[in-house]
């Protein structure tokens, strides 16, 4: 079998694991200064999925495709320690206050400049949890989507095979290719950043990160131009600018509430299982559990 042309879907995230008090501003909208910006667990759990079929079938590419402000390029360098061979990033003021509809509008647009054999992406990302980008890429493409995915079982010329984790147990569905496929974070993990890949790639840039680029930066680019990371405006993607950013998002949030839990009582019990059994009797009267 020839070797495919992979695109991971992956997304630069707020780390909404750990929020705190000043996680969101005062107009409801998330202080994205607060948090660290990291790799969306599960599109890690995507990547992986990619890598193991490039390490089965000679020939075939691994790229990520992001859509985001400058500093994204950190997560195409991330996958490319691992052992991708590149990435895309869209980025544009125009994209800007995108919701999924729109961002999958641009996504598509972007992805129609690439032509690839399978596209893989997490089931959501943790600064939304709508589950929806992944499916609504597929759609606007034309291509079959396998969601809720747990293992890329196998892939032939024209069928992939894959195990999917439902609610209630598991199932295995073939589908044809080109197809997207969407990843739980039940997945197996990604594996970690490979010494001699980041060596390699430590200088790799977008353009936006090239705008003070040195002298002695260009010649290396020169030499080594797979450092250069691909970054596309709108202008480089075949769109409706009516679709994009906000005049392309029908989702208008009307209100945040913003609730921090913090504990006010403490209380110690015996280690014996009668102190077991009445704190779980109390937290069932009062209707905490059960």
């Amino acid at each position: 079998m020839k070797g495919l042309k992979i695109v991971v879907l992956a997304k630069q995230v707020p780390d909404t694991r750990n929020v705190g008090k000043d996680a969101m501003k005062a107009d409801g909208t998330v202080n994205r200064a607060a948090l660290p910006a990291i790799f969306n667990p599960e599109d890690l759990n995507a990547l992986e999925q990619a890598l193991r079929i490039k390490d089965k079938i000679e020939g075939t590419t691994v790229h990520i495709l992001t859509m985001g402000p400058g500093r994204a390029a950190e997560i195409i360098r991330e996958a490319m320690y691992r052992g991708a061979d590149g990435g895309y990033l869209l980025s544009d003021r125009a994209f800007a206050g995108s919701d999924t509809l729109a961002t999958s509008y641009a996504l598509a647009c972007a992805l129609r400049n690439l032509q690839t054999d399978l596209l893989i992406c997490g089931r959501q990302a943790i600064d939304g949890d709508t589950a929806q980008v992944g499916p609504q890429v597929a759609e606007k493409l034309g291509l079959p989507q396998v969601t809720y995915a747990e293992d890329i079982l196998d892939i032939t010329a024209g069928k992939i095979t894959i195990k999917r984790r439902l609610e209630r147990g598991i199932e295995v569905v073939e589908c044809p290719v080109p197809c997207v496929v969407t990843v739980n974070g039940s997945a197996a993990p990604c594996r970690p950043r490979n010494a001699r890949y980041v060596m390699k790639y430590k200088y790799a840039r977008a353009t936006q990160e090239m705008q003070d680029a040195d002298e002695d930066y260009l010649n290396l680019l020169q030499e080594r131009p797979y450092l250069k990371i691909t970054e596309w405006s709108v202008n480089d993607i075949t769109c409706e600018a009516q679709e994009l950013g906000l005049s392309g998002s029908p989702t208008k949030v009307k209100n945040i509430e913003s609730v921090v839990f913090q504990a006010k009582e403490a209380k110690v019990l015996e280690p014996s299982d009668t102190a077991i059994d009445e704190m779980m009797k109390e937290l069932i009267v009062n209707h905490t559990v059960g």
